[in-house]
């Protein structure tokens, strides 16, 4: 491999490679004219069932499950390979470019949240749910939120780039990636073993905000054979944990919202009624 020495200015010159390349460059903004559409609940999510789009659609599958009919949304697919959170719709919500991006249409001035950690927050404080109003209580959830959001850049533009979407395997950038994300496991781990939730006894906005990513890399579903490759059965505590969050009925209705990948049962690209669950996923659109 010939040695890399990079140079006084970087330019962007070529495509940096890998899974994502038809989508990465170095500037923001819009690409193109694009409106987003706008159902007809208060809510409206564009998003795509990634780690980050599940931890919102999880949040409100929870909370109508509690009862709070405003939670109701639409969840619009956001196909983030084809470059759609670069239209010029989504830029406006999200200046970003990034999915989950939230509308809240229910007062008379629209308001937009982005990023997901904010959306969590956000509904949280809204409907007075998943978050705690005690200091110490809130404090803890809030500071295990996040340790999520600064954390899981090593998990994914790390540690699960180089490992599964790069284009060329790098013995220095996987193994310094697998270290933090076994240590960050293993934070995890000793927390659990204290708790039965992150933030205490009760489920709250950091379990939803860290179980896509940490539970869904505990349970086997990230990055190829990663589970393996890192030994996850290791963290009993987080096995535990992320099992028990799998069985909620408000989760693997939050998994399938978005989803365009896997089995077609499991996919319901938008999601606009509590019925498209058993109506829209994709392997009852194809028998129609």
């Amino acid at each position: 491999m010939t040695e890399y020495t990079p140079p006084k200015v970087w330019t962007w010159n070529k495509p940096s490679g890998g899974a994502f390349a038809s989508i990465n460059r170095p500037i923001a903004g819009p690409t193109h004219d694009k409106e987003l559409p706008v159902g007809r609940h208060p809510l409206q999510l564009y998003s795509l069932a990634t780690p980050n789009g599940v931890k919102v659609t999880v949040m409100l599958e929870e909370l109508l499950a509690r009862g709070h009919k405003g939670a109701e949304y639409d969840a619009w697919l956001i196909r983030i390979n084809d470059g759609d959170q670069f239209g010029s719709g989504f830029v406006e919500i999200n200046p970003n470019s990034k999915i989950p991006a939230l509308m809240d249409r229910s007062g008379k001035t629209p308001v937009r949240v982005f990023e997901s950690g904010s959306i969590l927050v956000y509904l949280a404080e809204k409907f007075g749910e998943f978050l705690p109003s005690e200091q110490a209580a809130r404090a803890e959830v809030l500071s295990w939120l996040f340790w999520q959001m600064g954390s899981a850049p090593y998990l994914g533009g790390g540690f699960g780039h180089f490992y599964a979407y790069a284009p060329e395997k790098f013995e220095y950038a996987i193994d310094r990636f697998s270290m933090e994300v076994k240590r960050q496991m293993d934070v995890l781990d000793r927390r659990l073993a204290e708790t039965e939730y992150l933030g205490g006894k009760d489920y709250s906005i950091a379990d939803m905000a860290v179980w896509p990513w940490y539970g869904g890399l505990a349970l086997g579903r990230m990055y190829n054979d990663s589970a393996e490759f890192l030994s996850v059965h290791e963290y009993k505590h987080v096995q535990r944990w992320a099992q028990a969050i799998d069985t909620r009925p408000a989760v693997k209705r939050g998994r399938m919202v978005n989803r365009a990948f896997g089995e077609p049962a499991l996919q319901l690209h938008e999601r606009h009624d509590a019925s498209d669950f058993e109506t829209k996923t994709q392997d009852r659109l194809a028998a129609e």
